[in-house]
């Protein structure tokens, strides 16, 4: 059970730290970061920047809710969760700068990418319109890379394996803290779960996309360093059912956002303003 307190319930690695350092100068201190025998620099490189685009982008839509949550601990949480996310992001795209050969940082890759180039689904890019919508955004996203990060710890990757293992507990309070969110709206007045419901509506178009292999994806679960997500959905469905259930919420009938998607670096159109206000002082200081 997660804790009543939204910071004491983060997930610490020991030692008085957070499972994700949001200081750190060495992301990989005390890890191997040999690359596994027959796996492609550069196809890692790919898989580690999809999920790690997963989560910088997710982390910089809750950063828009800090200031907006009902309640203060709300808010606390909401940027916590932003934090842990920001921290497994990092990780992954240092991973990503150093095995493709490029040198480029997490923050070259965070701020100096043109839009083509993210390769995050588009779940995490849309602006959520309420709170309600927020929550459910979350809840499908963190019982995904949940289950992701289950299938993730035994990863030949020793990056990838400790990411997942670190991001466990995190993740877990992720879900834990949307859940009892959806189901405090569904469970509510009619007008809350009227809302609670419209806001599912509104989400799961975008839904079937976790669940669509790209080749990159098929490689890395290939050579057991990734997870094909396509062996995600009968969890990710059994966990949502129960949580609905229990919510007096259904789920969506509705048509999936059809097309190329993220992976493929195709986007809505709310990722270019994202980007532009998430990348504008960097590229300012950038600029001669």
């Amino acid at each position: 059970m997660p804790s009543d307190n939204a910071y004491d319930a983060g997930a610490h690695a020991g030692d008085g730290e957070w499972a994700f350092e949001t200081r750190f100068n060495d992301p990989f201190r005390g890890i191997d970061t040999t690359i596994p025998a027959g796996v492609d620099g550069m196809d890692l490189a790919v898989y580690c920047l999809m999920l790690g685009d997963d989560a910088l982008i997710m982390s910089n839509r809750l950063q828009q809710w800090c200031t907006r949550a009902p309640e203060l601990e709300d808010e606390v949480a909401i940027a916590h969760i932003a934090l842990d996310l920001l921290g497994q992001a990092r990780m992954l795209l240092s991973r990503a700068g150093q095995v493709d050969g490029s040198g480029r940082d997490e923050d070259d890759l965070a701020y100096f990418r043109e839009e083509h180039e993210f390769r995050n689904v588009r779940l995490v890019e849309v602006a959520s319109a309420d709170f309600s919508e927020l929550m459910a955004r979350l809840l499908v996203f963190s019982v995904w890379r949940l289950a992701m990060l289950h299938r993730l710890a035994v990863s030949l990757d020793p990056v990838l394996a400790t990411l997942a293992t670190r991001g466990l507990k995190e993740v877990a309070y992720h879900r834990a803290y949307s859940a009892g969110w959806v189901v405090r709206l569904g469970d509510g007045s009619p007008y809350s779960r009227e809302r609670a419901q419209s806001a599912l509506e509104t989400v799961w178009p975008l839904v079937d996309e976790l669940f669509t292999t790209h080749d990159v994806e098929r490689l890395a679960a290939d050579n057991r360093t990734g997870v094909d997500p396509c062996d995600l959905r009968n969890e990710f469905d059994l966990v949502i059912g129960q949580i609905l259930r229990t919510a007096t919420l259904v789920v969506p009938d509705v048509v999936s956002l059809s097309g190329i998607g993220g992976r493929y670096g195709v986007h809505t159109k709310a990722m270019g303003p994202l980007l532009a206000e998430f990348q504008s002082v960097a590229r300012d200081e950038s600029s001669p």
